[in-house]
């Protein structure tokens, strides 16, 4: 499958034109390896914030925050760290916002941690979480013998007081987590219990007073054991918020409960001014490259993107001769060489083709879903068969995809079954979506999360339409047809507020489908196409 490469800022229009050139074939995730030594960013392109990375022996694997897209927790695989292809959910289960994971491996088998925020369904959604899993907040773990798993189902850790577990091994020999706020918290042997109180071993790296931040959020440790050191590295500033939020900070220790020492020319990265590529830089693993060199990754807000969620970034690490890491990546917009050794590999994935059982995870997501969300999906020959839930898109529990272009195309084919409302949206959650669907009866398009009052209504062209969706930079047009080739457009919106800043919640703008109403929706002839 063809891929994107990146293109400079501003706008994906040749001079004069009046829409940007659609490649036929390119789909899937911006590719960062430009084919010739070096590398641009994002490597990850699209929603992918709080980056966990495990080193395999030769392979890299990745998870990230999955919110309230499920199945969650996508592992991805890499063997240079910059082709990245997803290996599968590691969540199937329903319980809640899934908040920064951290994926380990110990003793020969694959754990990974993660908080889980119980979220009240206020936007229509059929039900909340079953009642077991109604804590406010609770650290879970899920495990595998195989990272392509079968993975466990989610173990309650026993953690209600912190978010962003950070796995670690002792100098005792013993497991911990790192949790937010600098609390440690003994766990059991075989990670699936905490053993003893959370204990306060760390205070962070206190900033100037005067910097423009969205608060201290002493958040997403991520542990490194090195020459006789323990380090930390840890995100503050907060994640969202002004562009100069969030940074990278670094203390080490001899000990795991401290006393910690402070890197002297913290933080190690920061988003210094609103004129840089890349907003609110923060919460970093670091990783060792194919060759022994050091890589930090971590997640950022494209300027003047901050729809398509925080992208992952990677930047080339340095040890100094007092034994402190310093960020070598300069200006992120300029290309990068890539890690010594590394393999390179397919990257992303195809959103365009027939539909399958197995494209649930990476290439399409539910938004908020019903604890038996899967009852509702039938594929057949390629088709998906969506039961309808709910009574518009807010309570549908819409099938999402995390496009990492700035601008792209989407269409496909509806079949109305019933009294079925179908359509096709961006999506951000159930108060910030737009988009154009029908029913037996007569289309509907959306606009901030409502009808609007003056675009006018049309009647339904029967159960048989096309839709097409062209996000071109933030401005969204919609058009229908009855054969998929001859178009005629809707609407246009302009999306670029509907983003975490506007409307909380740390997700992203997405490209959606969905079913709602009485009876199902059969959608075929999904076709994704970025600008070139």
């Amino acid at each position: 499958m063809a891929q994107t490469g990146h293109h400079p800022s501003g706008s994906d229009c040749a001079p004069g034109a009046t829409e940007p050139h659609w490649a036929a074939g390119v789909e899937g995730q911006r590719r960062a390896d430009l084919g010739n030594g070096y590398y641009r960013n994002p490597v990850l392109a699209g929603d992918h914030p709080d980056p966990s990375i495990l080193k395999d022996g030769e392979v890299y694997y990745k998870v990230s925050s999955s919110f309230i897209y499920y199945p969650g927790l996508v592992v991805w695989e890499s063997r240079d760290l910059v082709n990245w292809a997803p290996v599968g959910p590691a969540l199937r289960e329903f319980v809640g916002s899934v908040f920064a994971p951290d994926l380990v491996k110990h003793e020969g088998r694959y754990y990974i941690y993660f908080p889980a925020l119980n979220m009240p369904q206020t936007d229509g959604a059929a039900s909340s979480p079953p009642p077991s899993k109604r804590r406010p907040l609770t650290t879970y773990v899920v495990h595998a013998d195989r990272i392509a798993g079968p993975w466990s189902d989610p173990v309650d850790v026993e953690i209600y007081d912190g978010i962003d577990p950070g796995h670690v091994v002792g100098e005792d020999g013993k497991r911990y987590l790192f949790m937010s706020g600098g609390g440690l918290v003994p766990i059991s042997d075989d990670g699936l219990k905490r053993t003893a109180p959370t204990e306060r071993v760390y205070d962070g790296w206190k900033y100037p007073d005067d910097w423009i931040v969205e608060g201290f959020a002493l958040e997403g440790p991520k542990l490194l054991r090195r020459d006789g050191w323990f380090y930390l590295f840890a995100a503050e500033g907060g994640t969202a918020g002004p562009p100069t939020s969030h940074m990278v900070v670094v203390a080490r220790s001899r000990s795991v409960r401290g006393p910690w020492e402070n890197c002297p020319h913290n933080p190690i990265v920061r988003t210094a001014t609103i004129r840089e590529p890349w907003w609110s830089r923060g919460h970093g693993t670091p990783v060792e490259g194919p060759q022994g060199d050091w890589w930090l990754v971590y997640h950022g807000y494209e300027n003047g993107f901050r729809t398509l969620g925080r992208q992952m970034l990677l930047e080339p690490m340095a040890w100094t001769a007092e034994g402190w890491p310093e960020a070598k990546g300069g200006d992120l917009s300029k290309p990068i060489r890539k890690p010594r050794a590394g393999k390179p590999d397919v990257h992303g994935m195809a959103f365009s083709g027939d539909f399958s059982m197995e494209a649930f995870g990476a290439r399409l997501a539910f938004f908020k879903p019903d604890s038996n969300y899967f009852d509702r999906v039938h594929v057949d020959g390629g088709t998906l068969v969506l039961a309808g839930q709910g009574t518009g898109p807010a309570g549908a529990s819409p099938l999402l995809m995390d496009a990492g272009d700035r601008s792209y195309e989407v269409s496909v084919g509806l079949e109305l079954r019933g009294a079925a409302l179908g359509g096709l949206l961006l999506f951000y959650d159930g108060r910030f979506f737009c988009g154009l669907a029908s029913n037996a009866s007569r289309f509907r398009s959306y606009k901030g999360g409502v009808e609007p009052l003056f675009v006018p209504a049309l009647p339904a062209i029967g159960p048989n339409l096309f839709l097409r969706l062209v996000n071109d930079a933030n401005v969204a047009s919609f058009f229908y047809s009855h054969d998929g080739r001859t178009w005629t457009k809707h609407s246009s919106f302009e999306v670029s507020g509907y983003n975490h800043n506007v409307a909380d919640g740390f997700l992203s703008l997405r490209p959606a489908i969905f079913a709602a109403g009485d009876g199902s929706v059969a959608f075929h002839s999904l076709r994704y196409t970025a600008s070139v």
